[in-house]
């Protein structure tokens, strides 16, 4: 952290992880954090000027034993000293509303930022999907197969995305996060065709 602060970064992302590759549970190194709000609580101590964000789970976190305890645990990472919370992917819209309603019910008053990926290709995000737990809709993916055409599914993907994020602009969120893969002209696609909305 002291070196990143070195090199000018004032904002951080800050994530528990993902078990290593072949491992189905997380388990913390010998004397390392179990979760991330203990990240966020050292960061909040050490490095009081740090912005940090954290992530919620519209479709809630696969480790967690219910939607109700998922979110706890996202109060507990806002509590710690969090300022902004970043969701998880998701293709259905209607997911983050119903996770936007619990969160403002729980009392969660850090701005909360849908998390878009958009999909540049089937096979690619079928796999991300499956890591994470999200759900990619059948008629979505009925569309993204007509044609087994990389271009094709770009556009698909790229027009679904539009779609989605001009949704949820206009149902009043305050920002979009973009999953960008290195694959950035998906990305700015779909802010120049909402920014023409």
């Amino acid at each position: 952290m002291r070196r990143a602060q070195e090199a000018g970064v004032d904002h951080i992302v800050a994530l528990r992880g993902d078990p290593p590759q072949g491992v189905s549970r997380f388990q913390s190194h010998e004397g390392g954090f179990q979760n991330a709000n203990q990240l966020v609580a050292l960061i909040r101590a050490e490095f009081p000027n740090f912005g940090i964000a954290v992530a919620g789970y519209p479709e809630t976190h696969r480790e967690a034993p219910n939607a109700e305890a998922d979110l706890d645990n996202l109060k507990t990472k806002v509590d710690a000293g969090a300022y902004i919370v970043l969701t998880q992917l998701f293709y259905d819209n209607d997911d983050f509303f119903r996770f936007r309603d619990r969160y403002e019910r729980a009392g969660i008053r850090a701005p909360l930022i849908p998390g878009i990926l958009p999909v540049t290709g089937l096979a690619q995000v079928q796999r991300i999907t499956a890591l994470c737990g999200a759900t990619l809709p059948a008629n979505f993916v009925r569309r993204l197969a007509e044609q087994d055409d990389p271009e094709w599914q770009r556009r698909v993907g790229i027009q679904y995305a539009i779609d989605q994020a001009s949704e949820l602009a206009k149902q009043g969120v305050v920002g979009l996060h973009f999953f960008v893969l290195n694959r950035s002209q998906a990305s700015l696609a779909i802010l120049q065709a909402i920014q023409q909305v």
